[in-house]
């Protein structure tokens, strides 16, 4: 008998093979585990708006955590649990740090917003197999900052991406002393959070709302936004695409997400054994 509850699947580079799509034997396995009695759920730095074309492959989760830990959603009952906004203060401090340097802004809310002229630029940032979803997706605006500061909806992550790693690594010291929460995500974002924000702290709320220990669940992911959350679950699973970082913190490692690795995560760990 298994000993876990509940799985928490990373969506890019996770759940999503390198095409986008989730696989079938995945969502066979997520059906049989639900019927099974078992939970799974998202663990993805998407907001809702980003989830959209999966509507119907995820409809038998009942909960997302989402935009890296600042949203957690109820997907029965479409419903808000708790979010995590930046605080303005916060927001404007980056803003005016950022905002003459060569970067593509990405903000998070209840939309999915980006400068207009960024989404042809999108590859120039290796965000190119992002692009057609970018167009269909997000909320294209003149300026990001300025959307934000003319409308002061909540914003909960900030993602900055540069035109290299190399220039990733130049801008963080720039930023760090700002109370945020930073995390390398992509090949060239900076995910920035409200303070101490994470996928863990999102699993930590979820499981307090549903009386799971942290002990009894699984957490699965391939990138170093994902570290926090494997570090945290009870069993830590890499995919086999994984970067080192995370395949070295983990307890297992499964086959790639282009090879059915979610489906084995949850067959050979969550559901019990025959």
């Amino acid at each position: 008998m298994s000993k876990y509850d509940l799985i928490a699947f990373d969506m890019d580079g996770t759940l999503l093979d390198s095409q986008k799509r989730i696989r079938p034997d995945s969502l066979k396995m997520i059906d049989k585990a639900t019927k099974a009695g078992k939970i799974v759920c998202l663990s993805t730095g998407r907001c809702l708006p980003e989830l959209k074309d999966y509507e119907q492959a995820l409809s038998s989760m009942p909960y997302f955590i989402c935009i890296s830990g600042a949203l957690i959603y109820d997907n029965k009952n479409h419903s808000v649990l708790s979010s995590t906004s930046i605080p303005d203060k916060t927001a404007r401090q980056l803003f005016e740090r950022v905002k003459n340097k060569d970067l593509m802004i990405h903000i998070l809310s209840d939309q999915s917003i980006i400068n207009k002229k960024k989404i042809e630029e999108m590859p120039l940032y290796q965000m190119g197999n992002y692009q057609q979803a970018f167009k269909k997706i997000t909320r294209q605006v003149d300026d990001v900052i300025d959307s934000w500061q003319n409308e002061n909806f909540p914003l909960y992550k900030i993602n900055l991406y540069s035109k290299s790693p190399e220039k990733r690594e130049q801008l963080l010291p720039q930023i760090s002393d700002i109370d945020l929460t930073f995390t390398y995500s992509e090949i060239t974002s900076i995910e920035c959070t409200a303070k101490g924000l994470s996928k863990a702290t999102g699993l930590k709320q979820l499981c307090q709302k549903l009386h799971i220990p942290l002990e009894r669940t699984i957490a699965v992911g391939d990138a170093d936004n994902d570290l926090e959350i494997l570090k945290t679950a009870g069993l830590a699973i890499a995919m086999g695409n994984a970067n080192q970082n995370i395949k070295n913190i983990a307890d297992v490692i499964v086959k790639s997400n282009d090879d059915e690795g979610c489906a084995q995560a949850i067959s050979d760990f969550l559901l019990p054994s025959s």
